[in-house]
């Protein structure tokens, strides 16, 4: 079994507060990728903040305010709800949350719960590719983080978005030379 991982496709990292570089171009690719491949399994992480978080920096922490609950902001890029297959659509079982714990940051997807209280990490199986954004944060962790439980993880390149070039760059550079297998289609 194959599994597409989206992590935080999300409207404040696509043209939001938070906009990473090659977002939108992303998930365009990403939609398109599903379309086209009807075997792969589609789960989707989501920040999902409440206003008092402390990673913000209006409570003391580095990042503007984003994904807050129930804002528009916090939704997934509309075209996902539209895939073809509905089982590829976000649904209670395949969208796990992330970040609602105000004291903990948390990038990595790997913890984060479906409505059915389901773990990201306890619900993988087979191969593992994810993609999303940002590559060198939420990207980064969950794709590490999946990796230590023993699944066979590779990077989906034309699916991820960053929120800086050089270091994006790095972050390739360093998880090629952890093995990490970055696949380019």
């Amino acid at each position: 079994m194959k599994t597409l991982v989206i992590v935080d496709g999300q409207n404040d990292f696509i043209s939001g507060s938070l906009a990473c570089h090659e977002a939108l171009e992303a998930m365009k690719r990403l939609v398109n990728f599903i379309e086209s491949h009807p075997e792969i399994q589609v789960v989707y992480t989501a920040d999902w903040h409440k206003p008092t978080n402390q990673s913000f920096q209006v409570n003391g922490g580095i990042w503007p305010v984003h994904c807050v609950e129930g804002t528009e902001g916090a939704c997934l890029y509309q075209r996902f709800y539209d895939l073809s297959r509905e089982a590829s659509r976000p649904n209670k079982a395949n969208l796990f949350k992330k970040g609602k714990n105000d004291d903990v940051e948390e990038y990595s997807g790997c913890k984060g719960v479906n409505e059915l209280g389901t773990t990201l990490e306890e619900s993988l199986q087979g191969e593992v590719y994810v993609a999303g954004l940002a590559s060198e944060y939420c990207v980064r962790e969950t794709l590490l983080g999946l990796a230590k439980k023993g699944l066979d993880v590779k990077l989906y390149l034309p699916g991820v978005g960053y929120v800086n070039k050089e270091d994006h760059m790095k972050n390739l550079e360093d998880l090629k030379g952890q093995g990490f297998t970055l696949l380019e289609e």
